[in-house]
């Protein structure tokens, strides 16, 4: 453990101008704070504290750090207070120590909630100072190389987890790849050990056999390059296990199929030097296709910078080759912490890291769950990135498996929200087809438009899908509330007398419900039957009345305004379009599930979860389904989609469910704004010779596979 003079000489030797006080302050407050408190090793505890600030003063960072380093457990193990922290060591202290003090440990909570939580705090507080997260990296590294103190395995495994799928990407996303890989090589030796040992051996083996290849293969390029005039340091080393674990899984490949599990650095002083030593690598070893990656002029979203290729050299090992300056180096090394060697005080928030880090902040205001949050900001926070550019030539980076909808939701939220269409490269394509990297991409809005649930079924980018899914849960609650509103409506009409003006606020209290939208909700989910809120609304009201009047509403229903698939859904059975006649069928916290009124489902269905439903004056349609027979001709089903056409109904599918010499039968599914024109529909085709029969297929029909 670090003594009080050697941490105050480490920060003093590269700020000279830090405040010494402020450290000796925290460190003394530290120690007598923590007393005689042990870790699972058996050390004292207050030598965590110390070590975290250790491995921040590696990465230079300030006194303010430092002092939040030693102190950030000690509101948390202690009976130290916020207040206390903030009179002894200043506001700012404060502040940093209350965004990195760790959450109590609420055992009734799931290990995602736990999770989400934790990582909810951080972002918010890493939002307004990201040095709360470079102290809570350091204190989860130094953790991890404890971790194996720790008794019990499924403790042990929980932070693992949480380590590679929370911490590790969060190192990578401002890039700090040191931390990021040491954390992931710790955790998987947790939470894969056979793997973990596996891979560990035959790197032993490797490096047996092959002698001291990687430092030959260094040396001949560092004699390459300084041949040529070209100064470089020149580092080599195997590859991680959890690197090599990795891309034997994604590539289904054995250890033995892996052909570049060695990694080599170059480093030289200017950016010009880069591209020349590129060249010269290059021109001295075959290129292997598709792995280089240009850095310098398209950084990464983290500001990482660097050339990347790999080349065939002349011993039968496929290598990979980073080509970077000094300054990158720091930058790859150390991240967003390696700016503070170029920022003259205040907080270190580089512009290169805003933009993702406003992102996370966004999806936590929209993720309704701890399995969504954490969902949406793994996929935030991992790394294989492409490059996409607007019609502007402004660069927008994506995961691979990114669609124009992540697209524009990651130029702007509004643009996103009225996306209607995208061209790629000047093609007009489907919203689910994949960007690839390089691809120009201009999206097509309409002021009309508003986010699709069918979005989330291609959209790969965290932010648009808490959007999309924050959109869709809102839409769902404010049409349950306009349905309640309507069965509310109905339920007062059979009411045996008319309600005084207070009665509706008296129900509420009696159903401890906040407010009214509340209860309507709960009425449209059947959540609260409706002789409920009678005796909530006028106590002893239902005694006095029979079943069938107190259940069965006395006019329809109307569902106009409304939006199939949302409040209500137009069963799949008997596929009801406007001007059925319609019942629905209210299921216990779902949506209205709408029947025709011969579908043989409602008889299964109790008749006191039945409603009379209507249209309304203006509906979007539906889909009609028919059964077709036509003549075993040439021609005869263009025929048929000719007149399909001209009656302006879109297919939406189409089946051969029969085949004999003479006729062919199809089940089609079309779309339709109501049964008249389902009927003209139907008159067309059947005034056509190629075709012997078209009827609408009864209800329970099912369509041929």
């Amino acid at each position: 453990m670090l003594r009080q003079y050697e941490l105050v000489d480490r920060v003093l030797s590269y700020d000279p101008t830090a405040d010494e006080a402020l450290l000796n302050r925290a460190y003394v407050f530290s120690m007598a704070a923590h007393g005689s408190q042990k870790r699972a090793n058996g050390d004292p505890y207050f030598s965590h504290p110390i070590e975290v600030a250790g491995i921040l003063t590696d990465l230079r960072l300030d006194d303010e750090t430092i002092a939040t380093a030693i102190l950030h457990d000690t509101v948390e193990d202690t009976v130290a207070t916020p207040e206390q922290i903030e009179k002894s060591f200043g506001p700012s202290v404060a502040r940093l120590v209350d965004g990195v003090t760790k959450l109590s440990k609420i055992e009734a909570q799931s290990d995602n909630e736990r999770a989400a939580e934790n990582l909810r705090k951080f972002l918010l507080a890493m939002s307004d100072d990201i040095r709360v997260l470079l102290v809570k990296l350091a204190d989860r590294l130094h953790n991890m190389r404890t971790l194996k103190f720790i008794p019990a395995e499924a403790k042990r495994r929980r932070i693992a987890r949480e380590t590679m799928d929370i911490y590790a990407p969060l190192a990578e996303r401002i890039g700090m790849y040191e931390f990021m890989t040491e954390m992931q090589t710790l955790a998987f030796a947790e939470l894969e050990p056979e793997a973990f040992d596996s891979i560990t051996k035959r790197l032993e083996q490797l490096k047996r056999g092959g002698g001291d290849q990687v430092a030959r293969i260094a040396s001949g390029i560092r004699l390459l390059l300084s041949q040529k005039g070209i100064k470089a340091e020149v580092e080599g080393r195997e590859k991680h296990p959890y690197s090599i674990w990795r891309k034997m899984t994604e590539r289904h490949i054995s250890f033995e199929q892996l052909s570049d599990v060695m990694a080599f650095r170059v480093i030289v002083d200017e950016n010009e030097q880069c591209y020349r030593a590129l060249g010269l690598l290059h021109e001295r070893w075959p290129m292997v296709p598709g792995r280089f990656k240009d850095y310098i002029s398209t950084p990464k979203r983290n500001g990482y910078r660097s050339l990347h290729t790999a080349v065939m050299h002349h011993e039968r090992v496929r290598i990979e080759i980073q080509v970077r300056t000094q300054k990158m180096h720091a930058e790859a090394e150390f991240g967003v912490a390696a700016h503070w060697a170029y920022k003259a005080g205040g907080t270190i928030q580089p512009d290169v890291n805003s933009r993702w880090i406003r992102d996370l902040v966004e999806i936590l205001d929209h993720a309704a769950s701890p399995e969504e949050l954490l969902e949406h900001t793994r996929m935030a926070m991992y790394q294989d990135r492409i490059f996409a550019f607007t019609p502007q030539g402004e660069l927008i980076q994506l995961p691979k498996g990114a669609t124009p909808v992540d697209f524009a939701y990651a130029v702007h939220t509004d643009l996103g929200d009225q996306t209607v269409g995208a061209k790629i490269n000047g093609r007009v394509v489907p919203l689910r087809t994949e960007i690839k990297n390089g691809d120009q991409v201009q999206i097509l809005r309409s002021k009309a438009q508003e986010p699709q649930a069918a979005w989330m079924g291609f959209a790969a980018t965290g932010k648009a899908r808490a959007k999309i899914r924050r959109f869709v849960r809102q839409k769902e609650q404010a049409e349950m509330i306009a349905l309640g509103r309507r069965f509310y409506d109905a339920i007062v009409a059979r009411m045996p007398a008319p309600l005084s003006s207070d009665a509706l606020a008296e129900a509420l209290k009696r159903l401890k419900l906040p407010d009214a939208d509340r209860l309507m909700e709960n009425i449209a989910r059947g959540t609260i039957d409706d002789e409920h809120v009678m005796e909530a609304l006028m106590p002893g009201s239902t005694g006095g009345l029979s079943a069938a009047v107190r259940r069965a509403p006395r006019s329809a229903i109307s569902m106009k305004g409304l939006t199939p698939g949302v409040a209500f859904t137009l069963s799949a059975c008997c596929t009801p379009v406007p001007g059925d006649r319609i019942v629905g069928v209210r299921r216990h916290d779902a949506a209205v599930e709408v029947h025709v009124i011969e579908c043989p489902v409602l008889q299964a269905a109790p008749e006191e979860d039945w409603v009379d439903l209507a249209w309304g004056d203006s509906s979007e349609g539906g889909t009609g389904r028919l059964c077709v027979i036509v003549r075993n001709e040439p021609g005869s089903l263009g025929i048929m989609a000719g007149i399909l056409g001209a009656q302006g109904a879109n297919i939406v599918n189409i089946n051969l469910s029969e085949r004999d010499a003479s006729f062919h039968t199809f089940q089609v599914v079309v779309e339709v704004h109501d049964v008249a024109h389902l009927m003209r529909i139907l008159a067309a085709l059947r005034a056509a010779d190629a075709i012997v029969s078209a009827e609408r297929l009864e209800p329970r029909a099912p369509l041929a596979a």
